[in-house]
């Protein structure tokens, strides 16, 4: 009877009470506390859904308590500066720094395991500068691309309205329009709060083709063609898939499609809204490229890319000789690491489904690389990239620029509480409820966002000074030292067995892409059965 030992005290002391005459207010204290607690294992006792809470009334809830709380202990008292995930504390406090424009300096030497693979380096240089640009830009425009845009070094990331809050969106855009840097929609669609800032727009096109989508949940090229002819739209980015759920499609309930939502994604009030795993403008490699340049024209010339999360390599390898028998190629390519963030994924496709960004990154790179296209389809890095160096490494190894989406986040003050899926942001980030979005004041938070771009460029371009170079476009890959075993370091044009320029055309049977690059083809996504 032990386990309901609780139970019982509470009821024995609720009765003792009853029959006591009342002498001060600490005696209803007592009544409602003894109240309240009988109660609730009655509750326990009687109530079928929770077996322990039957088996242990009112102490089992403890178990609940520390579910609850778990969290905010692991991550504030248990955990070390460098133990975290997804961003552990070290990197989450230099992002809080920065974005509050105080120093970002740390002492006493650092607290990473330098002799352990996968460690990386960059290789400085006798000769360091200080670079006398503190805003290097990065044109973006393919052949025959008639607005080319001049892009910042690092991007707000993809994020849509409903999955953040107003205020939060609101906020970005106008941190994004004082920073001359771009702020990608996420494939909600273009919504009034983008707008709000007026700073720079990158329209993302999921599979749902929100905004720019028919009744019957298609492609709709007028719709497309009204919203892309906004200045404020810069870029058109074709959402293949993305690094946490790659290859997953969405349902949006009838209940969460508000006014606001409608308004934003072009569907009907209070119905629910599908969007495939897959587009349906296209099915095979080559109609991809004739959906950027209709894409193109439809907006009146600007840059059109694609997003995608590395799967199958072949596939990335018949988008490559699609490129080069239609002469149509995106702009640019945004490669997004499986160790990107979402609001809500199954927990196989975040931990096991897509490649992570470096490998990812590598893959694109050799592919554009090996088949000549590198100097006309710039390369975009996504996924847990937040710090100076994470931005010079990806660079190094191909990337023309960088985007972020938490880095952003925390820097609105995201205090990585994992409650984005149930619409119970404590920050009012990931949430659309007003009462809690009224803590983030815009104008304070914009101004954050703002910082935090402003002082991680600073940073950045010391890094690249360092290397002895002035522009991130100048980094090589064989800046980048990486640890393959604790004895044994290489550069990265080694370590990950990058291409020569055309080698694909010219000699692919002696690369490690052979197999693959005999399996493409640009007709179709399904491979080549090779013998």
């Amino acid at each position: 009877m032990y386990r309901f030992l609780p139970l019982i005290a509470s009821l024995a002391m609720l009765a003792l009470f009853s029959v006591m005459v009342p002498v001060s207010s600490f005696f209803w204290i007592g009544v409602i506390l003894m109240g309240g607690l009988s109660g609730i294992g009655l509750y326990d006792v009687f109530q079928t859904r929770h077996t322990l809470w039957r088996n242990f009334p009112i102490v089992a809830r403890i178990r609940w308590i520390a579910e609850e709380l778990r969290p905010f202990f692991r991550s504030y008292i248990v955990e070390s500066d460098t133990e975290g995930r997804p961003f552990n504390h070290e990197e989450r406090a230099m992002v809080y720094r920065r974005a509050k424009d105080v120093s970002s300096v740390e002492p006493f030497g650092s607290q990473l395991d330098i002799d352990s693979p996968p460690y990386e380096w960059l290789s400085h240089s006798i000769a360091a500068r200080h670079p006398k640009s503190g805003d290097p830009r990065v044109k973006v425009g393919a052949p025959g691309t008639a607005k080319p845009y001049e892009a910042s070094v690092l991007n707000i990331s993809a994020m849509s309205f409903g999955s953040l809050g107003s205020h939060a969106v609101e906020a970005l855009n106008r941190g994004a329009a004082k920073g001359g840097f771009y702020h990608d929609t996420g494939e909600g669609g273009v919504s009034k709060y983008h707008r709000a800032g007026g700073g720079d727009l990158v329209w993302e096109l999921g599979s749902g083709y929100f905004g720019c989508r028919a009744k019957d949940g298609s492609f709709d090229p007028a719709r497309f063609s009204d919203v892309a002819a906004s200045d404020q739209v810069k870029m058109i980015e074709i959402k293949l898939s993305q690094g946490a759920k790659p290859g997953h499609g969405g349902v949006l309930p009838g209940n969460k499609v508000t006014t606001e939502i409608a308004e934003a994604r072009g569907i009907p009030i209070g119905e629910t809204c599908y969007s495939p795993a897959a587009h349906t403008a296209f099915s095979t490699p080559k109609q991809m490229m004739d959906f950027i340049a209709q894409l193109r024209e439809l907006s009146g010339g600007k840059p059109v890319g694609i997003k995608l999360c590395v799967g199958n390599r072949w596939e990335v390898l018949a988008l490559c000789k699609a490129m080069r028998q239609t002469g149509i190629m995106p702009d640019f390519v945004v490669v997004d690491g499986a160790e990107g963030g979402t609001g809500a994924a199954p927990a196989e496709f975040m931990d096991h489904i897509g490649a992570p960004l470096r490998q990812g990154l590598v893959l694109v790179r050799n592919a554009l690389v090996g088949c000549d296209l590198k100097q006309h389809v710039r390369i975009a890095a996504s996924g847990k990239q937040i710090s100076a160096f994470s931005m010079a490494a990806s660079m190094a190894l191909g990337a023309d620029w960088i985007n972020t989406a938490r880095g952003f986040m925390f820097s609105l003050g995201c205090i990585q509480s994992l409650n984005c899926h149930n619409n119970s942001c404590p920050t009012g980030i990931a949430t659309t409820d007003a009462g809690r979005q009224r803590g983030l004041v815009i104008p304070d938070k914009a101004e954050r966002v703002y910082n935090f771009h402003r002082n991680t460029i600073r940073a950045l371009m010391e890094v690249v000074g360092a290397a002895g170079c002035e522009h991130p476009g100048e980094l090589t890959p064989r800046h980048i030292m990486h640890r393959v075993t604790q004895d044994v370091a290489q550069p990265a044009h080694r370590a990950y067995n990058l291409l020569e320029p055309g080698v694909l055309i010219s000699g692919a049977d002696d690369t490690h892409l052979a197999r693959e690059w005999a399996m493409a083809q640009a007709d179709s996504f399904a491979p080549l059965q090779i013998d």
